[in-house]
């Protein structure tokens, strides 16, 4: 793993040592683990306590990226700051091996645009997603037989801002991955409000149907996410569950199969620049396909 700015170093490599992993979280052990941060408050002031905590766990502090790969048959981007994803994920792509990127999937469009572009030229198998997508209750089947089809979700979870990224990369993922994964890909356009205390993000498929999601500001912040169906509204409220995306990512190591595609996790990130774009232009609506076009170049 590269990174070692984050919470989720120690937590992820707590779930494939447990000597109780089962599943497709059995059979791993992290070997091996680089810092490598940025100058934001997160990561600076953090990357030595998790490293000497992940350090602890067994896990061999490397200094470079040669080190890195040739210790590890499978690799993960941690590092807190997306900013610096692609710059590491053109070094780990080299060693043609799979790569899970954690949320958010880089700095900018262009960068998560640019990143996935490159691992599909070099047939990398590579996904990213917030755990909101694996949740024990999203994943069961048995919401979308109550529901029947979906005509529309609203999702809502707590929201805060790192400077130097698109507003919504860092936390809105979590709420608007859930969305997403309620309502499939086929978001057309987006707009925005924000108050002080939340932030609403409305988008329209091209079907026709409506997806919201709300930035909770202040006041209480849980996690929720209601599916309106054709033959009920559905409540679904977890919190993101570590253990639940490291289970994908395992079954992603074992089979090289993303779980999530690339084209779907790019809309995501088009829906939140979008979303930034509408908020710029006074709540107007955008098109995913602008942004997309634009951050293509």
């Amino acid at each position: 793993m590269i990174g070692m700015d984050t919470s989720h170093v120690p937590a992820f490599t707590k779930l494939f040592h447990d000597p109780a992993a089962a599943g497709d979280l059995s059979g791993f052990r992290v070997v091996a683990g680089l810092p490598d941060g940025s100058d934001t408050p997160m990561s600076r002031d953090r990357i030595e306590a998790f490293t000497k905590e992940t350090r602890e766990l067994g896990v061999e502090i490397v200094d470079s990226v040669e080190a890195l790969v040739e210790r590890s048959d499978r690799l993960m981007i941690l590092s807190v700051d997306g900013r610096i994803h692609l710059r590491q994920a053109k070094a780990l792509f080299a060693a043609g091996k799979p790569v899970f990127v954690d949320k958010p999937v880089a700095g900018t469009l262009a960068e998560c645009l640019a990143l996935y572009g490159l691992a599909a030229d070099l047939g990398i198998p590579c996904f990213s997603a917030s755990s909101t997508r694996f949740g024990p209750r999203i994943v069961d089947p048995a919401w979308r037989s109550e529901a029947g089809r979906v005509l529309g979700a609203t999702s809502w979870g707590p929201l805060a801002y790192q400077a130097g990224q698109p507003e919504l990369f860092f936390y809105g993922i979590h709420g608007i991955e859930a969305l997403f994964t309620a309502m499939g890909p086929g978001c057309r356009s987006v707009t925005r409000v924000k108050t002080p205390f939340h932030d609403l993000v409305t988008g329209k498929w091209s079907d026709g149907r409506v997806g919201v999601y709300r930035g909770l500001l202040q006041g209480e912040k849980p996690y929720g996410l209601a599916i309106h169906g054709e033959q009920s509204t559905v409540n679904l409220a977890e919190e993101p569950s570590y253990e639940a995306l490291c289970l994908e990512i395992g079954r992603f190591f074992k089979t090289g199969v993303p779980p999530v595609s690339a084209a779907e996790t790019l809309e995501i990130y088009a829906f939140m620049e979008a979303a930034d774009e509408s908020l710029r232009r006074g709540g107007a609506s955008v098109e995913l396909a602008e942004v997309m076009a634009k951050a293509a170049g």
